[in-house]
């Protein structure tokens, strides 16, 4: 779903780095018992192409912990039924949408930096899962929620209209090979879903080094009714400072990659005549 993101100096990490689970399962029985589950909206089952594929990983003892500890807490499984959000985060907070987080430093610390802003933070890697947890627990943060499955099932079926106050997507695939380009996230008919559920005003923030999506998801934002570009020049944005700078990303600046950022608002709904 996401470029897995390089492990970041922040207070507190993983119980025991570098230490993976290990353990035999009988037939049925699931990974992490109080944790997420394998397939939660396996009976929403459908023929549609995904924008990511499920990873499996070794889990470290820390990741693993957390996953069981604070699952029933701060964990949301992604299976088709219907969310509150004033009562998965205890409060009316404004909650911004973050879709793919890999190993979830970055998400820590914008969580860290605005604790009055709710981040509900969806992934399929469960190490990352387990480490967003862990990181939370660790420096006491309490405005991250963690979702397990497919964000389009998230967006369809469980959150209402007008609910989030900001969507982020950073480094997601870029599905490179041209046949799969279909397979990117950032397409009109998820712009569409994503517009319903986005508050007016509520800013669209992008991020990629892969050169032609970037151009693409320019295109098809610029192209959408529902969103302007919140730079007048109508191009890329520079990396705002709330979104850290990961050392994966300052990897790849070294090397001479571009990183482009795109921050586009949700217009107003527009009434059409006849709708009063």
């Amino acid at each position: 779903m996401s470029t897995p993101e390089a492990p970041q100096p922040f207070p507190g990490g993983e119980h025991h780095p570098g230490e993976s689970v290990r353990h035999t399962r009988a037939k049925g029985e699931p990974r992490f018992p109080d944790g997420p589950k394998a397939d939660p909206a396996g009976s929403h089952f459908e023929r549609r192409i995904r924008s990511f594929q499920p990873r499996r990983s070794r889990v470290t003892a820390g990741q693993a912990d957390a996953l069981q500890r604070l699952w029933a807490k701060w964990g949301l499984d992604i299976d088709g039924h219907a969310v509150d959000l004033a009562e998965l985060f205890g409060d009316d907070r404004p909650v911004v949408l973050e879709i793919g987080f890999g190993m979830g430093e970055a998400t820590a610390q914008m969580a860290a930096a605005d604790p009055d802003t709710g981040i509900l933070a969806v992934d399929v890697h469960t190490p990352g899962q387990g480490n967003l947890l862990n990181l939370a627990d660790r420096t006491g943060l309490t405005n991250v929620r963690v979702a397990n499955g497919d964000a389009i099932i998230l967006l369809r079926e469980m959150l209402p209209p007008d609910s989030l106050d900001g969507l982020r997507v950073y480094f997601p695939d870029p599905w490179p090979k041209k046949r799969h380009h279909k397979r990117r996230l950032i397409q009109p008919e998820f712009l569409d879903l994503a517009a319903t559920r986005l508050k007016p005003g509520a800013t669209v923030h992008c991020a990629t080094d892969w050169e032609p999506y970037a151009e693409q998801m320019l295109e098809v934002l610029t192209a959408h009714p529902h969103f302007e570009n919140t730079r007048a020049d109508g191009g890329f944005a520079p990396r705002p400072e709330f979104r850290p700078l990961t050392r994966f990303e300052g990897q790849g600046l070294d090397k001479g990659h571009v990183v482009n950022d795109l921050l586009f608002r949700r217009v107003q709904h527009r009434v059409r005549p006849g709708d009063r």
